[in-house]
C-alpha cells in the first residue's frame, strides 16, 4: 500500500471515513487544510479525538515559523500519533525539537522550499527521520516556476530518491495531483513516481487512495517475469541463464525478489 491521504484538522466527522479509505496512512492536517481562525478550535478538537481513539495517524504540525507551532507540539505526545509530518522542513535542529517531544516518534520531513530542497540529504539523515515527502506545489511556488511539467521537476524529484536512498530510509513520497476528477493524470504521475523510485504518494481525496495503491502495485505481467527470474536463477545453480531472452545477474535477481516481495510474496 502507498497512498497517504490528508484528511482536514478541523473536520474530525471525517477522521474515521478517512480511516476507512484503506489508505497505508492518514495525516490530519492542521496546516493548510485549517484557516488561521480555525487552528486553535482545530487543535483543542484533535486533541480531544486523539484521547478516545484507538487509531494510529500521522500529525501535519504547522511549520515551525507559525505561531500555532509550539503549541501543536503538545499534540505529538500522543499514542495515537505514529508519526510528524513537518510541513516547510528546512532544518535538522526544527527536526530535533519534534523528536524532543516525543523521543521515537517517527518524523516525515515535507519538504517544499529550496532551502529545505538544499538541506535535503542532511534532512534525509537526521534520526527519526522515516522518509522524505515532495510538496511539489508549494516548491514550484518558492522556486518561481511558471506551469512547471514533468521535465521541469524531473531533476528535483530524482534527488528526493537518491537522498532517500542515501539516507537509507523508506522511498519518498511524491507530492499531490491537484485534479481530482482526472483519473488519467493521477494513473500518468503515479506511474511517473513509480518509475523514479518514490515509494508512495500523497491523497487529498479518498477517491485517490485505489488508483494510487493499484499503480503502485507490481502488475500481473512483473509478477510472472519475477517469478520466471527467480526460478531459472534457482535452476542454474549460479550457471549464467538467460530469462525472455536477457541475461540474469545479481541485479535481475534483486529486481525480481524486490517485486515479489512488495506484493506480499
Amino acid at each position: 500500500m502507498s497512498a497517504w491521504l490528508f484528511v482536514p484538522g478541523h473536520r474530525p466527522d471525517r477522521f474515521d471515513k478517512a480511516l476507512a479509505a484503506g489508505a497505508q496512512a492518514v495525516i490530519i492536517d492542521l496546516e493548510d487544510a485549517v484557516a488561521p481562525p480555525d487552528k486553535v478550535a482545530a487543535r483543542e478538537s484533535l486533541s480531544r479525538w486523539l484521547a478516545g481513539t484507538s487509531a494510529r495517524v500521522v500529525l501535519r504540525l504547522n511549520s515551525a515559523d507559525s505561531e500555532w507551532f509550539a503549541d501543536d507540539l503538545a499534540l505529538v505526545a500522543s499514542p495515537a500519533v505514529a508519526a510528524v509530518m513537518l510541513p516547510k522542513a528546512e532544518s535538522v535542529d526544527t527536526l530535533a525539537v519534534v523528536a524532543a517531544q516525543r523521543p521515537g516518534v517517527a518524523l516525515v520531513p515535507l519538504v517544499e522550499s529550496a532551502a529545505g530542497f538544499a538541506n535535503l540529504r542532511a534532512i534525509a539523515a537526521a534520526p527519526g527521520v522515516q522518509r522524505l515527502a515532495f510538496g511539489s506545489i508549494d516548491f514550484q511556488v518558492d522556486m518561481g516556476m511558471r506551469d512547471a511539467t514533468e521535465d521541469e521537476l524531473l531533476p528535483f524529484r530524482a534527488e528526493f530518491v537518491l537522498a532517500s536512498r542515501l539516507g537509507r530510509i523508506g522511498a519518498p513520497l511524491d507530492g499531490v495531483t491537484v485534479a481530482i476528477d482526472d483519473a488519467a493524470r493521477l494513473q500518468h504521475d503515479v506511474q511517473r513516481a513509480r518509475r523514479l523510485g518514490f515509494g508512495g504518494k500523497l491523497c487529498i481525496h479518498p477517491k485517490q487512495v485505489a488508483a494510487v495503491h493499484a499503480g503502485f502495485a507490481p502488475g500481473a505481467h512483473e509478477l510472472a517475469w519475477a517469478e520466471r527470474v527467480l526460478q531459472a536463477a534457482a535452476q542454474a545453480a549460479g550457471a549464467a541463464v538467460a530469462v525472455d531472452g536477457k541475461m540474469v545477474d545479481k541485479p535481475v535477481i534483486l529486481r525480481a525478489e524486490a517485486i515479489l516481495r512488495d506484493a506480499g510474496r
